[in-house]
């Protein structure tokens, strides 16, 4: 099987079902602003200085966002009751208590901070605000097409926990927060 097919040329793409659309369209954006987000969280569970149980977490967190990329990459005009798969409000919770977790051993928050810190923090951060342009993008998605509110709450929630990781992470390796001056 070859990796290149040619029918994308002209600027159009298919959806899963066959349904072809422009590679600009609100849809295209938002799955591909999520496989965008996936990269960068593999990134991430390699970089050094992030913990193995983290890591695993991220790992866990790519398969569901795969899950979610492809319930964005189907048309479900037809089926606007159709649930992405793996993305549950037990997946939600499990995820709440992962945030949890790390805020157990962290310092309380007494003003914003800068986001940076070791590198795996800093990529916990890139990550963080590409979830939130993804969310974006799947809201966006939601305001012309059917898309299941777990969608949007799996996103939100993955930008609080990736929050929490970054601090988590300059924890663990000692590095001191940059509380925000204004």
């Amino acid at each position: 099987m070859k990796i290149y097919t040619r029918t994308g040329d002209a600027g159009q793409t298919s959806l899963v079902g066959g349904k072809r659309v422009s590679k600009s369209s609100t849809r295209l954006e938002s799955y591909g602003t999520v496989d965008e987000l996936n990269s960068h969280l593999g990134l991430l569970a390699a970089t050094t200085g992030i913990d193995d149980l983290s890591s695993a977490f991220v790992r866990s967190v790519q398969n569901r966002l795969f899950n979610l990329g492809a319930y964005l990459a189907t048309d479900n005009t037809d089926k606007s009751d159709l649930e992405p798969a793996g993305i549950t409000h037990e997946e939600i919770a499990l995820m709440e208590k992962e945030i949890d977790r790390l805020d157990s051993s962290l310092p309380p928050l007494s003003s914003f901070i800068l986001p940076g810190g070791c590198v795996a923090a800093c990529q916990a951060n890139v990550c963080r605000t590409v979830c939130r342009r993804a969310e974006r993008r799947v809201i966006a998605l939601a305001e012309i097409a059917p898309v299941h509110p777990l969608a949007i709450s799996y996103l939100n929630r993955l930008s609080d926990y990736l929050f929490q990781l970054g601090r988590h992470l300059n924890n663990i390796t000692a590095t001191p927060e940059q509380p925000w001056c204004p």
